[in-house]
């Protein structure tokens, strides 16, 4: 069986590395070395070390695309997602939730970057300033914006909807970011979601809802 193209085992190496000790403590002939290859070798495929890092930004993307798409999500657009929910079920609304959850704690890309960032944010003001837009206002403009429109949609209670986003991600990133430091912790906090997504569907959903 032949090897996984060179290409992509710099991209995956580089990706555990910058996760582990951070982008700046990390150098090109260290990634080479963990891909097996020669630095010379490594700068056949990539320039420098902020190329490979695009490179794996653009992985982690792709991967998110690939998730949410099997889920029938457009993932980025609050307002285009807003049908979907309209008449989903408690059920329905907590599996997504899970399998959500699951990609960003077991995807390898989305768990090594967000740990890279979480690294780098007090040393880096550009990496700082991609951990604030990726983990949260990024999440929070969808979710305001899909709040916003099931509440014009008469499915959701008439309130803030940028509170409501507040409400509902503040808590799963604070149990994604337990998880990250006690991965011995991921039952109790699955069941957590599975709890706070209850209650906010409790408190914010009019009426009964369905699958139909």
């Amino acid at each position: 069986m032949s090897k996984r193209p060179t290409k992509e085992r710099i991209v995956e190496e580089a990706s555990r590395l910058f996760a582990r000790k951070g982008y700046g403590a990390v150098n090109v002939e260290e990634i080479a070395q963990a891909v097996g290859i020669k630095a010379p070798s490594l700068y056949k495929h990539y320039k420098n070390k902020q190329e490979i890092f695009e490179a794996v930004v653009q992985e982690m993307n792709s991967r998110y695309e690939t998730s949410v798409a099997s889920l029938q999500m457009n993932g980025h657009d609050g307002g285009a997602d807003a049908g979907l929910f309209e008449n989903m079920s408690e059920e329905h609304l907590v599996s997504l939730g899970k399998n959500l959850f699951a990609f960003f704690l077991h995807d390898d890309y989305a768990a090594n970057f967000r740990r890279l960032l979480t690294i780098e944010q007090f040393q880096d003001s550009g990496l700082a300033a991609m951990f604030t837009k990726q983990y949260a206002d990024n999440p929070l403009a969808y979710q305001g914006m899909l709040f916003s429109m099931l509440t014009q949609a008469g499915v959701m209670r008439s309130c803030d909807p940028q509170i409501m986003a507040l409400q509902f991600y503040s808590p799963i990133h604070l149990l994604l970011s337990i998880c990250d430091r006690h991965p011995e912790r991921e039952t109790e906090a699955v069941k957590t979601l599975e709890q706070h997504i209850r209650q906010f569907n409790a408190l914010y959903r009019i009426g009964e809802n369905s699958d139909e």
